[in-house]
């Protein structure tokens, strides 16, 4: 008879990945068996608290019990179709997402990436068909520091050398000006203009807000200029920042909003471009597509997910903790963070080089249960599940106090 296997420990299986697992990713040294709410548990049995939550995917926790019946209750029924065929929970989804976004049309897809991908390719469709740009001409303009995904054509316009370095030939007609620099913008835009593509808060530069005005200037000057506001939500959207989607602060209206991380759950990749009729309208059969882009499971678990911030709660609870997470930073300003930015409960936090890099810093919270992960040089993100308590939360700030002071 043969033995069970032997439950292998973190040590054991960090080093087992080593030899399979392509290096594109350097994670803190724990190992996750298990989740759920606000708490991960490692394969020793120790706790942690989730101040990262999927970078934004895990807005609702780990295994929310209503996401994870729609699921259940799925699986049992149907998983995949294809788009070759109608599927019964797809036009539902879609209805209620249009709704929930003030939108017209929805275009649904798998990951982020190919959300920003659609976008692009949607918003170049339009300048050609309805701005009259000459074929081959469309150009986008973007932001310096973004970060829209990892795709060869998105990384053409990224501004981070680790992301484009030994990628190229990079692709063409992508403009950068800097962010939150409506001069700059107004520059670089012209009668080639397809969109202008940004994101509402930069998420991946260490959560950068940008001048109140900034979003509203960019509404304005698109509609003058005849071209596309594109906001990339996907880190933003979804509750994180106190509203559905962050473009709210400013009460602004894009033509076209890209959706993903938080949309699946944390069960299933699910993304989504979301816009006014006339822009999505310039698609037409076999000129985009997905394999598993609107699949019925991936739609059943959106719609839970609509379900959910329909009622506001999460918004709610984003906006009301909001000033615990700004006020515990603000208490540690000087006595170890030398700076931070905050909307919602999401928060870019600069620590003293001194005391470390952001990822040694990380390694630090990790150690006394709490995780969290590192940008660039010495900022750390804090993005928590919007399910979190104000006690969960000011615990977390604690530790980070701890850390930071020790």
């Amino acid at each position: 008879m043969t033995a069970p296997a032997r439950p292998r420990g973190s040590e054991e299986l960090i080093r087992a990945e080593e030899p399979v697992l392509a290096h594109n990713y350097h994670p803190l040294p724990v190992v996750v068996a298990r989740a759920e709410g606000c708490w991960v548990e490692d394969v020793e049995g120790r706790r942690y608290l989730d101040l990262l939550a999927g970078y934004s995917a895990l807005n609702f926790g780990h295994r929310h019990p209503a996401l994870v019946e729609a699921a259940h209750r799925q699986l049992d029924r149907l998983t995949l179709t294809s788009r070759a065929f109608h599927n019964d929970r797809l036009a539902g989804f879609a209805e209620r997402l249009a709704a929930l976004t003030g939108t017209d049309m929805v275009l649904p897809m798998n990951t982020g990436a190919e959300a920003v991908e659609s976008g692009i390719k949607v918003a170049r469709k339009w300048a050609y068909d309805v701005k009259g740009v000459p074929d081959g001409r469309a150009t986008i303009v973007v932001a310096a520091d973004n970060f829209h995904g990892r795709t060869t054509t998105i990384v053409s316009f990224s501004t981070d050398e680790s992301a484009r370095a030994g990628f190229g030939p990079f692709t063409p007609g992508f403009r950068v000006v800097p962010y939150n620099d409506l001069a700059a913008l107004e520059a670089a835009v012209d009668e080639t203009t397809a969109a202008v593509l940004i994101e509402p808060v930069q998420g991946e530069a260490g959560v950068i807000v940008p001048d109140d005005g900034y979003l509203t200037g960019v509404r304005e000057l698109t509609r003058r200029a005849n071209c596309l506001f594109v906001a990339d939500e996907i880190q933003s959207g979804l509750g994180r920042t106190g509203h559905t989607l962050a473009v709210e602060h400013e009460r602004v209206r894009p033509d076209v909003v890209l959706l993903g991380k938080a949309l699946g759950g944390g069960i299933v990749p699910v993304s989504a471009v979301v816009g006014r009729r006339e822009v999505l309208g310039v698609l037409h059969p076999g000129e985009h597509g997905s394999t598993f882009g609107g699949n019925p499971l991936a739609a059943a678990v959106g719609t839970a997910v609509v379900e959910l911030l329909e009622t506001g709660e999460y918004q709610r609870r984003a906006a009301e903790l909001a000033p615990v997470l700004r006020d515990g930073l603000q208490a540690l300003t000087g006595r170890g963070v030398v700076g931070f930015r905050a909307r919602g409960l999401w928060a870019g936090v600069d620590v003293d080089p001194a005391l470390g890099t952001g990822r040694e810093i990380s390694e630090r919270l990790m150690r006394e249960g709490v995780l969290v992960k590192d940008t660039h040089g010495s900022t750390i993100r804090l993005a928590p599940p919007l399910t979190i308590t104000r006690g969960e939360l000011e615990e977390a700030l604690g530790t980070l106090e701890k850390v930071l002071t020790a």
